[in-house]
């Protein structure tokens, strides 16, 4: 699972597809809620502000 900004989407898509050997689901995190789970604020990559979740 990977949060990541809208920059490194392809990277977090490249990483999972290497590790699972699948195609992983992108969810818009402005578009969704969870109700127990709070995603991180920050990208994985860099210090921008998290908009998707590979997994």
């Amino acid at each position: 699972m990977y949060v990541v900004c809208k920059e490194h989407v392809e990277l977090a898509i490249e990483n999972f597809v290497d590790e699972y050997e699948d195609a992983p689901d992108v969810v818009d995190l402005k578009e969704t809620e969870f109700s127990d789970w709070d995603p991180p604020v920050k990208c994985a990559e860099c210090e921008k502000h998290a908009e998707y979740l590979i997994v």
